[in-house]
């Protein structure tokens, strides 16, 4: 009941790896295209947080945060991803009752002859039956919003590299 993604980055691990733990560096990539992100707070840390704010192309605030489990700098991340509120309490997702309240995210980071490969895996956290098969069955739209953030993430590199 997992999704895995894999992508890769034409850039040095340690750079992509901070790519994911910076708030000066998410702001710029993390997120669907359009979409206006500022950080609330980041915490890299086991039981730290990346709180976040994101503001709609139609205006509508919606927050969301990670819950940092693991960080073994620069090859594995795990963090819980989450709707939130303003204060960073964890709450439905404002598009689906039954999407899971927590996704667990392990990302793993290698790099060969310059290019970075990531792999994250991803699975509903302390969920129901039912959150499991909507978390399931929304494999395909995940995947295609990771490919719009993931080009996000490719010309925000290649922009500060150059």
């Amino acid at each position: 009941m997992n999704v895995v993604i894999t992508k890769q980055v034409h850039a040095p691990q340690d750079l992509v790896f901070s790519m994911w733990t910076a708030g000066n560096h998410l702001l710029h990539w993390w997120g669907s295209p359009g979409v206006k992100l500022d950080v609330v707070s980041i915490d890299v840390k086991p039981g730290g947080l990346f709180h976040y704010k994101q503001t709609l192309p139609d205006g509508q605030v919606v927050y969301g945060k990670f819950t940092y489990h693991k960080v073994e700098s620069p090859n594995k991340l795990a963090f819980t991803s989450s709707f939130a509120d303003e204060q960073g309490e964890t709450i439905r997702a404002p598009f689906n009752e039954s999407w899971p309240l927590e996704v667990l995210n392990t990302l793993s980071f290698s790099e060969e002859n310059g290019e970075t490969t990531i792999e994250i895996e991803g699975l509903p956290f302390n969920a129901t039956e039912e959150e499991r098969a909507v978390f399931q069955s929304a494999e395909e739209a995940i995947k295609k919003g990771f490919s719009g953030t993931f080009a996000q993430l490719e010309a925000y590199i290649e922009n500060i590299r150059s």
